[in-house]
């Protein structure tokens, strides 16, 4: 299953899937699920997680600046702080939007 269309409605991430279903994704819960090792650390080959302190995010930090996508795999969120490292993929952002 992939987005047919996402768009941005609020302080939300509307995306509408090819099963027909549909999702919103607030911005700050987006942020807070960054995939990218900056965010969430990475593992070594030997199953050891490396990362570094958690950074403080500001308002900034929730504000979504743009949305790239990436291949036919993921998408690339832009935000007001700088940040754009995160690669959400489809399978990562479907599981995003249905987590309470």
């Amino acid at each position: 299953m992939k987005p047919v269309d996402i768009q941005t409605i609020g302080s939300e991430l509307a995306i509408k899937w090819s099963d027909g279903q549909e999702s919103y994704i607030a911005f700050e819960k987006l942020r807070r699920a960054c995939p990218c090792a900056g965010c969430k650390g990475e593992m070594d080959v030997m199953g050891n997680l490396y990362k570094g302190p958690d950074l403080p995010l500001k308002p900034e930090s929730f504000q979504l600046r743009g949305v790239s996508w990436v291949g036919t795999y993921a998408i690339q969120p832009s935000w007001g702080d700088g940040h754009n490292s995160g690669l959400f993929t489809f399978e990562y952002l479907r599981h995003v939007a249905e987590v309470a």
